[in-house]
């Protein structure tokens, strides 16, 4: 099940003005153009922030993403019926579909278990035709992001169009190496409601991630850096046969 924060409709409609600028599309944009890939698979697709990017460039474009609430968010930003919605994982996607599969935002960190991630990446190589490609990127665990979560203990209060002014704060509730795991909590101040969030994420090494991709029939072809955010994250960069 998707965690709150994309499955609840109240915290889906605040998630892109929480989310802020998507500078880390940029990289994802110019890679589709790098490859010209007409048809891209958005793995995890969320708001379908990507998705209308890619789709306002005359790209062919399925999002998949198992959240109803955020693809009813996404289906608003494409009024035209551009984009292919589809509401499920990477396991519903159409086979040969896709030149290029993405997954944006550390959606890679989402899957805790060998199995479940090996399954993904199973089946998104299905949905690429042969050639394709498959680009995402993940958290290097050396920079250990979670600290720097610990320490922003702070409120962030937004306004948010729709919802007025909606207060946020994250607590780091643990940290049990390769996962941790971590609380949002949302006041909507207009009425008081309050809505919480719970995740957990699995930081991968390197050498973990490029083996998971061996063992189902990707060779990697590059590992980049995430321009907007230096020395933070991989890019990996994969190929099917």
């Amino acid at each position: 099940m998707p965690d709150a924060i994309f499955a609840h409709p109240r915290l889906a409609q605040v998630y892109d003005t929480f989310d802020g600028e998507r500078d880390d599309l940029d990289l994802y944009l110019s890679i589709a153009d790098e490859l010209k890939a007409e048809r891209v698979l958005d793995v995890g697709c969320g708001t379908g922030s990507l998705a209308v990017l890619l789709a306002a460039k005359g790209r062919t474009v399925v999002g998949v993403d198992p959240a109803e609430a955020s693809l009813a968010v996404a289906r608003e930003k494409d009024p035209d019926g551009k984009i292919t919605w589809i509401h499920g994982d990477a396991t519903d996607l159409p086979p040969a579909a896709g030149d290029l599969a993405a997954m944006t935002g550390n959606v890679a960190q989402v899957f805790l278990t060998d199995e479940d991630w090996a399954r993904t990446l199973a089946r998104i190589r299905t949905g690429l035709r042969p050639g394709g490609h498959f680009v995402f990127e993940t958290r290097r665990p050396d920079r250990r992001a979670w600290e720097d979560w610990a320490a922003a203990t702070g409120p962030l209060v937004l306004d948010v169009p729709g919802a007025g002014r909606v207060e946020r704060r994250m607590e780091v509730t643990d940290v049990s190496l390769p996962l941790v795991s971590f609380r949002f909590t949302y006041r909507f101040l207009a009425d008081g409601e309050v809505v919480t969030s719970d995740s957990t994420l699995r930081f991968r090494e390197r050498d973990e991630v490029e083996e998971s991709l061996a063992a189902q029939g990707f060779r990697v072809t590059d590992v980049r850096d995430a321009p907007d955010r230096p020395g933070m994250e991989f890019v990996f960069l994969a190929q099917r046969d």
